[in-house]
């Protein structure tokens, strides 16, 4: 779907009226098809390798064109909710091509920063006439918040698996600090690059970037680099409790076979003596004692009681 908006608030019905709109418009594409890609790109005259960049599996970046820049984020979504370790994060391309006088913005779904910006732009055209490149500042900072509100779901899932290493050692446990792990790597790999290409317009590389708009795009670096910060801090505690939990396991493996040895080595001199009066000779001397079997029982049992205090002085038992 494509829609327009101009600065003084009406909607060309066109995109070649939205080309020439003497105010500052923006362009909108949502659920974006390889149709509307082509349509937009030939009349604002976009890349064949932009267009290519979002239909691909290209890194957040900032790349410079003659009539435009083009901005390549990405949107970090936990579809299954904050307490879920079923789902993987989902991460979708979105598209912003900043011109003199206008702004294209390409999405294959919903996103709530896009949404948020149209919504204000609509309601004040004020914004708009501000710069395309301010509107973009606005967007870049909406998709920032949605990264803030993923992380805010990873570090509430955090929280609950390293309470489960403290109580629980099932598999369960392990899977969920392996499926934290996965999230947190594809977030790093999406925030690290990110804050590389928003750096890029805070510095004002681009020149469709103007000096007075520098500042929003700085202030968005400031928090993607405090959001990789807060992905490193996490993968650490992720990490922590995976080791913790792997210690947990080898420990409680370690007292297993701790008793497991105790007993073996106690039924090991029962088993010899058994084995010692099984055997088929006729002139077995003990045999013919009338308390030989009191007495072999007796002095197994004593044997038995013999090592076990020894190995619970070992602390063993």
């Amino acid at each position: 779907m494509i829609r327009s908006l101009a600065a003084d608030g009406s909607r060309p019905e066109s995109l070649a009226a939205a080309r020439e709109a003497e105010r500052a418009v923006w362009v909108r594409v949502t659920d974006a098809t390889p149709a509307d890609l082509d349509r937009v790109a030939e009349t604002f005259g976009i890349h064949p390798l932009a267009v290519e960049d979002l239909s691909g599996v290209a890194r957040p970046k900032t790349e410079e064109y003659p009539e435009y820049t083009f901005v390549l984020l990405k949107i970090a979504e936990l579809a299954a909710g904050e307490t879920s370790f079923g789902e993987e994060l989902a991460v979708d391309p979105l598209g912003i091509c900043i011109g003199d006088d206008w702004l294209v913005t390409f999405s294959f779904t919903t996103t709530d920063a896009c949404d948020r910006a149209w919504r204000t732009v609509e309601s004040d055209g004020r914004v708009l006439a501000r710069g395309s490149d301010f509107v973009a500042s606005r967007i870049v900072d909406g998709v920032t918040d949605e990264y803030l509100e993923t992380l805010d779901s990873l570090e509430s899932r955090i929280e609950i698996v390293e309470e489960s290493v403290m109580t629980s050692t099932d598999i369960e446990t392990l899977e969920r600090l392996n499926s934290l792990r996965r999230e947190l790597l594809v977030f790093r790999k999406l925030v690290w690059p990110t804050r590389e290409a928003v750096g890029a317009l805070a510095r004002g590389d681009p020149d469709h970037v103007r000096p007075e708009t520098e500042k929003y795009f700085r202030d968005v670096s400031d928090r993607l680099v405090h959001l990789v910060e807060l992905t490193e801090t996490y993968r650490d505690l992720v990490g922590g409790a995976r080791d913790i939990y792997l210690n947990t396991i080898s420990q409680s493996t370690n007292e297993v076979m701790k008793r497991l040895t105790v007993v073996a080595t106690i039924v090991l001199p029962l088993t010899f003596v058994v084995g010692v009066y099984g055997m088929n000779f006729e002139t077995m001397p003990e045999l013919g004692w009338t308390g030989g079997y009191f007495a072999v029982m007796l002095g197994m049992a004593g044997l038995t009681l013999v090592l076990a205090d020894y190995f619970r002085r070992q602390n063993y038992l």
